[in-house]
């Protein structure tokens, strides 16, 4: 447990911050998974869902809650597997 006085403001603040990045990865794979569904039912519905995706995804890698590389591959296996149930 923390014993400096700044070493109690850094566990409160980083609690505050999990709240935050909790919230941000939850919204990440409800949207990811509401796409995924989507792909297999509705093409139409899933390309209206992708841009909430996409959003969510960009805010996540903006706050730091998952790295650049990993958001740009998630967009772009989504993006893929629309085009193949597209075609």
């Amino acid at each position: 447990m923390a014993i400096t006085k700044s070493a109690k403001k850094a566990h409160r603040a980083s609690l505050k911050k999990r709240i935050f990045n909790v919230r941000r990865k939850r919204v990440l794979a409800d949207t990811t998974k509401e796409v995924r569904k989507a792909i297999g039912t509705d093409v139409k519905q899933a390309e209206t869902s992708l841009s909430a995706a996409y959003k969510a995804i960009d805010k996540a890698a903006k706050t730091g809650v998952i790295k650049k590389n990993a958001a740009s591959r998630k967009k772009s296996r989504l993006a893929k597997a629309i085009a193949r149930a597209k075609a």
